[in-house]
């Protein structure tokens, strides 16, 4: 079986984690981060969430969503992510699932203060300030990855 290539694992995992794995020829993993995905998805909310935050609705946002549900969803996702990555057509890079483990940490904390991050006297939400997170997670990820590089190579 051809395996993906790690752009299209990542994008097939952004879709719906799960995916990529079922590319990859992984159907137990798949099949896992699916039924996860649904159990989360279902049971925080997040589609509710999501719809009304898209509509501008924050503070509809915050009312329908389960935060206690919502809080495994970043790890779940970014670590299926990291697993179409890794399971994608060859080796990975020695660390490079560093970006995809700042990026969970950071998007939790961004869940965490959504009720309370404001830009321009205006609550993001609970879907907004998570998105917003995974880049400053994205940044350190691969800083640190990259220092370490340089760390080994001196």
């Amino acid at each position: 079986m051809t395996k993906t290539s790690k752009t299209e694992a990542i994008l097939w995992s952004i879709a719906l984690p799960g995916f990529a794995q079922f590319l990859n020829g992984k159907i137990i993993k798949g099949t896992v981060f699916i039924l996860l995905e649904f159990l989360i998805n279902i049971n925080s909310n997040f589609n509710k969430a999501i719809m009304a935050s898209f509509l501008g609705e924050i503070d509809q946002a915050f009312q329908v969503v389960n935060f206690q549900w919502l809080m495994f969803y970043p790890c779940v996702y970014m670590f299926a992510m990291w697993d179409a990555f890794k399971d994608a057509n060859g080796d990975v890079a020695p660390f490079s699932y560093l970006p995809f483990v700042c990026s969970a940490y950071t998007v939790t904390v961004g869940l965490m203060y959504s009720p309370i991050v404001k830009v321009n006297g205006f609550l993001l939400g609970p879907i907004w300030v998570p998105i917003l997170a995974l880049i400053p997670g994205l940044i350190i990820g691969f800083t640190i990855m990259k220092l370490i590089k340089i760390k080994k190579s001196s």
